[in-house]
C-alpha cells in the first residue's frame, strides 16, 4: 500500500498547521483561489503518490535545473513527498543495470498509474544511434516507457517542439515526443520554454495529482493557466509600448529609462507564456526586466526565424507621447488633402453636368 502525500508529510514532522498552509499556497499558485485549499487537501490526504518516469533525451538538462528551484511549492517537497519519482538518470542515486530495472518495475507493476516526464527528444536517424540510454537507443526506451503511462508531460522546448537540436538541417532528425513515429497514443501535455518556469512545472504537476486530470489546454496542447496570454500583454514596459518610447541601443538613454525593447528584438509580442507574471527564481525577475529582449524560447520554431536581435515585423504602438504640434501638423495635412479630394471631385462633377446640357 502507498503512502499519500500527508501521511509522508506527518512522517517528516510536519504539522497539520503546516500542511494546510502548504495546500493555501499550491491553490494560490495555481490561480485557483482560497476555496480549493480544502480541495487539494482532500486529494493530499486520500490519494496515494503516483510514481513517476523522468526520461532525458538530447536535451541540456535545463528543465531539471528549472525544476529543483521551485519556490511554491519547493521541488523538495514535490520530489520527496508528492510523487514517487522513480526514475530520473540526472538526479537518482542508483546507475547502470540497477537503475534501468527500475524503468521495468515501474512500467509492468505500475500499469496505466504512472506519469512520464519527457525532457529532451528522441533523434531518429541512424536508428536512433545518436542517443544512446543504457545501451539502447533513447527512441526504444521512450516507447516502451509509455506503452502503460497514464499521461505524457513534454518538459520545454526540446520535448515539445524540439527546439534547436532541430534546427535546419537537423542532421539527427531530432522529434518532438508528439511526432515520434509508433508512440503509444497517450494524453501529452507540452510545457514548453528553454527552459520553462520552475513554477509552472511544480504547478502542472500538483493539478495532475490533486484533480487526476490535465489542466485546460489550448489548442496546441499547452496549459491555458500559464499559456493563455502573449508575454506582451501583462509586461510591465508594455505602456511604453504604447507610448511609442523604445530602446534603440542597449547602452542609450531608453535602456536606462527602461523603455520598450521591441526594437531590440523582443519577441514578447508574439510569444505565448508567463515570464512577465510568474516570473523567474520566485517571482524576482525575468529576461526583459534584466534589460534583454524575449527571444521567444517558449514558440514553435523560434530557433529558425532569424537572430534574436531581430524583429519579426513593424509593429507600431499608439505614440500617445507624441506631441501637439506633431499632431496638429498631421491632422492639418489630412484635412488639406481631403479637402483638395473634395474640390477636384465637384469640378469633374460640374463639368461632367456641363457636357450633358450642351
Amino acid at each position: 500500500m502507498q503512502e499519500t502525500f500527508y501521511e509522508v508529510m506527518r512522517r517528516q514532522g510536519i504539522t497539520r498547521r503546516s500542511f494546510l498552509k502548504f495546500c493555501s499556497l499550491t491553490a494560490a499558485s495555481l490561480g485557483l483561489g482560497p476555496t480549493f485549499a480544502p480541495k487539494i487537501a482532500y486529494a493530499m490526504e486520500s490519494k496515494p503518490r503516483i510514481p513517476v518516469l523522468w526520461l532525458h533525451g538530447l536535451e541540456c538538462t535545463c528543465c531539471s535545473e528549472s525544476f529543483i528551484r521551485s519556490a511554491h511549492p519547493l521541488a523538495k517537497d514535490v520530489v520527496l513527498s508528492m510523487l514517487s519519482l522513480d526514475y530520473d538518470d540526472t538526479i537518482m542515486a542508483a546507475a547502470g543495470h540497477q537503475a534501468e530495472a527500475i524503468v521495468t518495475e515501474t512500467v509492468e507493476q505500475y500499469k496505466g498509474n504512472y506519469i512520464l516526464a519527457v525532457e529532451g527528444n528522441p533523434p531518429l536517424n541512424e536508428d536512433g544511434m545518436f542517443c544512446i540510454i543504457g545501451g539502447k537507443p533513447f527512441v526504444d526506451q521512450l516507447k516502451y516507457a509509455a506503452q502503460n503511462a497514464k499521461a505524457i508531460i513534454s518538459w520545454g522546448s526540446c520535448a515539445s517542439w524540439g527546439c534547436v537540436q532541430a534546427a535546419r538541417p537537423n542532421p539527427t532528425r531530432a522529434t518532438p515526443v508528439h511526432k515520434v513515429p509508433g508512440l503509444p497514443d497517450k494524453p501529452i501535455i507540452k510545457v514548453p520554454g528553454c527552459p520553462p518556469i520552475a513554477e509552472v512545472m511544480t504547478a502542472v504537476i500538483t493539478y495532475i495529482l490533486t484533480f487526476e486530470r490535465f489542466p485546460e489546454l489550448d489548442r496546441q496542447g499547452r496549459p491555458k493557466m500559464f499559456y493563455s496570454q502573449r508575454i506582451h500583454d501583462k509586461c510591465y514596459r508594455r505602456p511604453h509600448f504604447d507610448a511609442g518610447q523604445f530602446v534603440e541601443a542597449f547602452d542609450d538613454e531608453g535602456a536606462r529609462k527602461g523603455y520598450c525593447l521591441y526594437k531590440m528584438g523582443c519577441k514578447g509580442p508574439t510569444t505565448y507564456n508567463a515570464c512577465s507574471t510568474v516570473r523567474w527564481n520566485g517571482g524576482l525577475s525575468f529576461p526583459i526586466q534584466a534589460g534583454h529582449p524575449c527571444i521567444g524560447c517558449s514558440e514553435d520554431g523560434f530557433w529558425d526565424k532569424g537572430d534574436f536581435y531581430s524583429r519579426l515585423s513593424n509593429i507600431n504602438g499608439f505614440g500617445v507621447e507624441a506631441n501637439a504640434d506633431r499632431i496638429g501638423a498631421t491632422a492639418a495635412t489630412v484635412v488639406g488633402a481631403a479637402a483638395a479630394a473634395h474640390a477636384a471631385a465637384s469640378v469633374v462633377k460640374r463639368m461632367r453636368e456641363k457636357g450633358g446640357q450642351s
